[in-house]
């Protein structure tokens, strides 16, 4: 494992459940971790955990991310509004590496209706643990940022 750093998670109330397992389990791989909600299963609007999460992580508070709903859509979504994120919904081990290593996402985000908890386990541990790989995709995430830049310049203040 690399050297033990913060991880930021957050949920809906749809994954509520799979986000008390998976603090366990990021504990247990070692990881600090900061809990952003939610705290139950009563409703809540999920943009507002997920930019709570990429905020802090843009912020520099934390490395990493793991947002949890429904499908893990909505909170890649809104994760992507903050300016320098990386979010990527995965339901695989390999979708997760590759969003590490080929993209530098900082950000997973899991459907907790869509996976079960022990895939989401391994989901999470690769995500962690891996790391991103410039060589080839170096100048596709350097892009990506010169994208967001030019839009962020064009927007009307």
């Amino acid at each position: 494992m690399n050297e033990p750093f913060s991880v930021a998670i957050g949920c809906d109330e749809a994954g509520f459940e799979l986000k008390e397992l998976l603090k366990r389990h990021i504990e247990d791989l070692g990881y600090r971790l900061k809990d952003f909600g939610c705290y139950s299963t009563d409703p809540v609007l999920y943009p507002d955990i997920a930019t709570a999460v990429a905020t802090a992580i843009s912020a520099g508070q934390h490395r990493l991310g793991v947002l949890i709903c429904g499908t893990g859509i909505g909170m890649a979504i809104s994760a992507n509004k903050i300016q320098g994120i990386r979010a990527a919904q995965a339901h695989d081990t390999y979708s997760a590496e590759r969003a590490r290593k080929s993209n530098d996402a900082q950000i997973v985000s899991i459907g907790a209706r869509v996976i079960g908890p022990e895939l989401a386990k391994n989901i999470v541990k690769s995500f962690l643990e891996s790391e991103f790989e410039a060589g080839r995709s170096g100048p596709k995430v350097e892009r990506i940022k010169a994208v967001e830049k030019a839009d962020r310049e064009q927007s009307p203040k």
